[in-house]
């Protein structure tokens, strides 16, 4: 078994409930109270801030220049992930004044003061577990409301949310993501598999609070 699928069968219950969350439900189904998703596009913008710095670090942690690349790469490639976020912000009259006076919510600042503490103590392995269980999450969860719901694509308001994170163009990112960490870790020992995983798993759990807080639009 690859390391990847031992971090996926780590938090197999904690992405079922994703799956199960009323916030991921009313995208899939297209009935999600819109004031929920501009709270929520609000403070993904401002994860999304926090989290390029983490690449931006794993840069520094590099061991090779390979790898070192394809994390300098992958903080351009966020650029598309923002592009997402940013044509919801002008359908949603979000504005830059709005953003900058947003305070992240607590649970955001939590999730992403634990990611740039790994990426600053750990080394290139850690950092890319932090960084997948964002990344690769959203596929699967983009990739489930349409086997659910395949009408969803075709939502004129969420169907542009399902069908960037269900895209070919962001799968292949993705998978360059697993495989690059299958590759830094195939000589690693039982000890350090588990602390990958105790790294997984939490940033799993602050996914799964991440769609409670855009739910409960807590501050």
């Amino acid at each position: 078994m690859r390391v990847t699928d031992r971090l996926i069968e780590a938090t197999k219950e904690i992405w079922a409930a994703y799956n199960r969350h009323p916030f991921v439900l009313g995208i899939q189904d297209g009935t999600l109270d819109r004031e929920k998703f501009r709270y929520y596009i609000l403070q993904d913008y401002l994860y999304l801030e926090e989290y390029a710095k983490v690449f931006a670090i794993g840069v520094a942690k590099a061991k090779s220049a390979e790898t070192a690349r394809l994390f300098a790469r992958y903080v351009q490639v966020m650029n598309g992930e923002m592009d997402i976020h940013s044509g919801y912000m002008g359908r949603l009259q979000i504005t830059r004044e709005e953003l900058e006076r947003t305070p992240r919510a607590l649970d955001n600042l939590s999730y992403t003061s634990y990611m740039l503490r790994v990426a600053y103590e750990e080394g290139e392995a850690e950092v890319l577990a932090a960084i997948l269980a964002c990344a690769y999450s959203y596929e699967v969860i983009a990739k489930n409301m349409i086997k659910n719901n395949p009408a969803s694509v075709e939502d004129p308001f969420y169907g542009q949310w399902i069908r960037g994170y269900a895209s070919d163009t962001y799968a292949r990112e993705n998978t360059v993501l697993l495989d690059t960490l299958n590759r830094l870790t195939d000589a690693y020992a039982q000890g350090q598999i588990q602390h990958l995983a105790d790294v997984f798993v939490a940033c799993s759990r602050y996914e799964l609070a991440f769609w409670e807080l855009s739910w409960n639009m807590r501050k």
